[in-house]
């Protein structure tokens, strides 16, 4: 598995070892998700402007955010690896032989004003956030309520297998 961590120059410090915990939590969410490849994902923190840059060049959504996701899988439904023994072209990384799932972007100004706001750890939110940005990798959604639900009982299992809660 590669996990590799970014962190843009000049952001808001977590105070945290963000590597150890980005795998952590990486590896959780995969074994919950019972996906059976090696895979690589790369985190980038980054500060509120930043984020709302990638927001509105790929979104179209001139705001910040806390977390961007871009899945490099296609999944037609979560966790659904069918697709990916079917066309495996050009999903893995002929150097390492890796499923490429895709990017995470964590703006750290939210990490903490998010810890603050619903009076929990930076660590919980910053957990939080790399659980829910993988499981859209994943090909989870939380657009219609049914997803939501779906979507929030893995968030909330996850967690508690890494006993990081509120």
């Amino acid at each position: 598995m590669t996990f590799s961590v970014e962190v843009d120059e000049g952001i808001s410090q977590l105070d945290l070892e963000t590597d150890k915990i980005f795998e952590r939590v990486a590896k959780t969410v995969l074994d919950v998700m019972k996906c059976p490849f090696e895979c690589e994902v790369s985190l980038t923190l980054t500060d509120d402007e930043r984020i709302r840059k990638l927001n509105r060049d790929h979104r179209d959504t001139d705001r910040s955010t806390d977390v961007l996701s871009f899945p490099m899988v296609d999944f037609k439904r979560p966790a659904d690896y069918s697709r990916i023994d079917d066309d495996p072209t050009d999903l893995f990384d002929p150097e390492n032989g890796e499923l490429m799932l895709g990017d995470i972007v964590i703006s750290t100004d939210h990490v903490i004003a998010q810890a603050e706001e619903y009076g929990h750890t930076v660590l919980r939110e910053l957990a939080f956030l790399i659980t829910h940005s993988m499981l859209h990798l994943l090909g989870f959604d939380h657009m219609e309520p049914e997803d939501a639900a779906m979507m929030e009982q893995a968030q909330d299992d996850i967690l508690n297998i890494l006993n990081i809660r509120r």
